[in-house]
């Protein structure tokens, strides 16, 4: 029973954060990936760069940055900590914000190609039908481009699972609130605790395989 609660706490966690930063990343990914596949305009290529600049830093520095911009004396920390009493860093919501920055350039990447993949002409004719632009991107463009936005989520939502060094960063190591399977993966060989460390290895491996095949399946039908 015992290793039943050490397992489901930081499982439960993961799963929680990495649902709740896929979706984000989905909606927002979605639209900065149309807008760099079918916008022009000035600095798109530095818009490009910043959201693809956590795909290449290494976590550590990520989660720096994050740190910076959260806490209480941060851009966006102060504003938080003004609006609910209270600051976020080392809270599960910090883990999830972590996730979803290292996250959101998978998702823009692999999603901005295959926008960029529909053939134009489609969406031409649409137009011509009478579609404005909104219609032609939810019935026509996205539809077009599923398995490519498909793709995203699933890599996105496995990245969200296994962000480890940002969510150290900014959410910390506290049982029972912010020890993700990650964490707790790194705290058990830290600790000597092969077989938890193991099992979690085992479960997070497990997670991946069947997330990645359900998808496939998903995206062949």
């Amino acid at each position: 029973m015992e290793t039943f609660q050490i397992v489901a706490t930081p499982l439960l966690l993961t799963l929680k954060i990495s649902i709740i930063a896929t979706f984000f990343v989905t909606v927002l990914g979605i639209l900065i990936a149309y807008i760099l596949a079918k916008k022009e305009f000035p600095g798109k290529w530095a818009a490009d760069v910043i959201v693809t600049l956590p795909m290449v830093l290494p976590p550590t520095v990520t989660g720096y940055i994050l740190v910076i911009l959260l806490g209480k004396n941060g851009m966006l920390g102060s504003i938080f900590t003004r609006i609910t009493g209270n600051g976020i860093l080392f809270t599960w919501q910090a883990a999830a914000i972590a996730a979803f920055v290292v996250s959101l350039p998978l998702m823009v990447k692999t999603t901005t190609s295959a926008i960029g993949a529909v053939d134009r002409s489609i969406e031409e004719a649409a137009r011509i039908l009478g579609r404005n632009e909104l219609e032609t991107a939810l019935f026509i463009t996205l539809p077009l481009a599923k398995k490519g936005i498909i793709a995203g989520c699933v890599l996105s939502f496995a990245r969200a699972v296994g962000e480890f060094g940002a969510t150290l960063m900014i959410a910390g190591n506290i049982p029972g609130r912010t020890n993700t399977m990650t964490i707790s993966i790194y705290s058990a060989y830290q600790t000597g605790n092969s077989e938890l460390a193991n099992l979690l290895v085992l479960i997070l491996v497990a997670i991946s395989f069947l997330t990645i095949a359900a998808t496939g399946r998903l995206a062949e039908r």
